[in-house]
């Protein structure tokens, strides 16, 4: 069975990918994924915030995060992807330049900005990710990968203006900080929660709306669970499908059973290649291009009523 696939220029095994979270912190948690299966791992983040914090406690070397990249390399044979977080133009530039000489075989760039001033537009929004990636692309000829949002007004825009940068990946999507509050000590509390199954739906969906539209690889990632679900995203039009929430509920052992799974799916239907899927239910090669629209949006609505009618 070929699970093969290329992403950012890289061969790898499968499209099964462990996204950037605590597990790869420990170059032993990096060894499991490689022996579970993983075809390539994104490091941890490095945040310029804890570079930068002023309490002991909260701040980061990023002497340890460049030399644990360096053994993770000598550790494994599979890709290691950087990914970094920064605030400032600088920092962008000074730490990839970093990450790149380290040894990562690639770096993704986790863009994650909330516009909270009133006075600042969606343009100026998108000019700033544009700045950075045009920067940090002068800066390394590494692979480089941008993780996005889905919060943009034309989402579609900003990904080919930014494909147009000669980028060589897209992540889909980011999922940003969503704060509860605390009633009992009446403060704001952070909740991170990890994703849902149906969350999958999201990538998806713009999955199948860029394939063929932009040069770059496309990765989802948010939702991925099941063998099922990677089948589902490639024949969207995804290069690699990344774990994250999965792994943290599971285990790291969960890549060998989605793998698994997905290598029965494909032999039970007469499949050999998983490659040969890709994008053939894309908004590009759909038989109904419009299921991707607003028409689809009208018939769930309608399916919906006519499994729960109205009562008078």
């Amino acid at each position: 069975m070929d699970l093969t696939t290329k992403y950012l220029g890289l061969s790898l095994r499968s499209p099964l990918v462990p996204s950037a979270s605590p597990l790869s912190e420990k170059i032993d948690n990096v060894r499991q994924m490689e022996e579970a299966g993983a075809a390539a791992v994104v490091f941890h983040s490095l945040f310029e915030e804890q570079i930068e914090a002023t309490a002991p406690e909260s701040r980061v070397d990023p002497n340890t995060y460049l030399e644990n990249i360096t053994q993770a390399k000598r550790a494994v044979g599979i890709p290691i992807i950087g990914s970094l977080n920064c605030t400032t133009l600088g920092g962008w530039i000074s730490y990839a330049r970093r990450i790149t000489e380290a040894g990562a075989d690639a770096l993704e760039l986790n863009i994650y900005k909330i516009p909270t001033r009133t006075e600042i537009t969606g343009n100026t929004i998108e000019e700033v990710y544009i700045d950075i990636v045009r920067s940090v692309r002068a800066t390394t000829k590494i692979p480089l990968a941008i993780k996005l949002s889905p919060y943009f007004s034309s989402l579609a825009n900003i990904a080919t203006s930014l494909d147009a940068l000669n980028i060589n990946g897209l992540v889909l999507f980011n999922r940003f900080y969503q704060p509860d509050i605390d009633l009992e000590k009446m403060e704001i509390a952070p909740n991170l929660t990890l994703s849902t199954p149906a969350d999958m739906r999201l990538p998806l969906h713009w999955i199948g709306i860029l394939y063929g539209k932009v040069r770059a690889s496309l990765a989802a990632t948010s939702g991925v669970y099941q063998g099922h679900d990677v089948v589902k995203l490639v024949m969207a039009g995804a290069d690699v499908t990344m774990l994250c929430s999965a792994l943290m509920r599971h285990g790291i052992t969960h890549i060998q059973r989605i793998e698994m799974d997905m290598a029965a799916w494909l032999q039970e239907h007469g499949h050999e290649s998983l490659r040969k899927l890709k994008g053939i239910m894309s908004q590009q090669n759909c038989p109904d291009p419009s299921a991707f629209e607003r028409a689809q949006y009208v018939r769930g609505l309608s399916g919906y009523t006519s499994l729960f009618p109205m009562r008078r």
